[in-house]
Formats: C-alpha cells, structure tokens, sequence
C-alpha cells in the first residue's frame, strides 16, 4: 500500500506577517493621552505564586482601532465592530509623498466600495514605537478623506497613531472617516510589507462601550 510524503512546512511567502506593534513601559503615545505603564506587581522570582501585570493606558496606544464613537455621539463603539470590518482581503497602497496622503495619489489605485486599505508611508521606514512622538507624521489629506468616504471603503489603516495630522487636520479627518462608518487601524507596522493583495485578520480587545481598543494586526500575500 503506498504511503504518502508528508510535506514539511517551511517558511514561505504565505506566512503571516504580523504588523502590529508591541506594547511597552513608557512608549510613545499621543502627547494629550496618559502615559503607557506596563508593571509586573506580582513576581515568582520574587517569591510570589505566579505572575501578575497591571495595564494603564489610553485605549489608542500602539497597534490600535478607532470606533465611530470616537468622533460621533451616537457612533457605534468598539464592542459593536462587525467582523467583516477586519477579517478578510485588504490592499497595502504605498505612499511615495514625505508628507500627506493626497488625492491625486490614491485616485490612480481606483479603490473600491467595501475595499479594506492599509496605506504604508515613510512612517514606516524606521520603528516609531521606541522613539519620541513625531509631530510630522504623514496622515491623510482632508480631500483624500472625503475621497475614501465617498468610495465607502470599509476599513482603513495606517502606519502612525493617527488618520489625521497633529498640526492640522486630525479633527476633520477623523469627522469624515469615523462618521461615514469607516473603521480604522492606526499605528500599524508596515516595514516589511509591500504593496499588494493580502489577507487582512485584525482583532481590537472588546471593551464595551468603548470609542477604541489595542488589536493585534495580521496579514498574508494572496
């Protein structure tokens, strides 16, 4: 009776990829929000009975989703995210403008309704998380924004911790986007990602209530 090979897995351009980033004692953060403490108060190699860390931050630190609830009152929060939002194909577009994400950029790529977008910027060319909130961050363009929102994409993604920019926009970027329904991940890690097709999975922690939440971002090629 013949027997079959067992095939061994090997490292291939299908793994996942995980494009989240991890989340640290004293981090980076937005400046406004409160520090990020990470403290491990329980210790078995202090002599306690197992191990015990105590969590303060604001719930848009690191890898993290915006709700509509966010900048809407009557916006769905977290908690009420559907599934689809996040699981499922998402295109990874990269941004070759050092300061904006703008609409003579993104028009080309022909973005679809329902499409989920992952847009990959100069922030990603060097790790943000360990280093000092950057004002410059590049963000999307007002005219991009209502763009994206007229197209009635599902999810949006970007590479720092905020849509919108720090100096300028932040307020009406997040009113266009998080008002039309759009959910959206920020402070994702594209560093090792082209653009292209993928599988997007990204789960946000399920807090009731709540205008945000840490997730955990995954993508793969298709």
């Amino acid at each position: 009776m013949a027997t079959q090979k067992r095939k061994s897995h090997k490292s291939s351009e299908h793994d996942w990829i995980d494009i989240s980033v991890p989340l640290t004692d004293g981090m980076v953060h937005w400046p406004d929000d409160p520090s990020v403490e990470i403290k491990q108060i329980l210790s078995m190699k202090k002599g306690d009975e197992c191990n015990l860390t105590h969590l303060s931050m604001a719930a848009h630190t690191g890898t993290h989703m915006d709700a509509p609830s966010h900048f809407k009152k009557s916006g769905a929060s977290i908690d009420k995210m559907p599934l689809t939002a996040t699981i499922g194909k998402a295109r990874v577009i990269e941004i070759t403008h050092n300061e904006i994400i703008t609409l003579e950029e993104i028009r080309p790529h022909r973005i679809r309704k329902g499409e989920r977008i992952l847009f990959k910027t100069r922030n990603s060319k060097n790790r943000w998380d360990n280093k000092p909130f950057k004002t410059n961050f590049v963000h999307l363009s007002t005219d991009a924004a209502q763009y994206l929102s007229d197209r009635k994409v599902q999810t949006i993604g970007i590479d720092y911790l905020s849509i919108g920019g720090y100096d300028g926009n932040v307020t009406e970027v997040h009113d266009i986007i998080l008002k039309a329904g759009i959910w959206v991940i920020e402070g994702l890690n594209l560093s090792k990602v082209n653009s292209g097709k993928y599988e997007l999975n990204c789960l946000p922690i399920k807090i009731a209530g709540s205008d945000g939440a840490p997730a955990r971002a995954l993508i793969r090629p298709i």
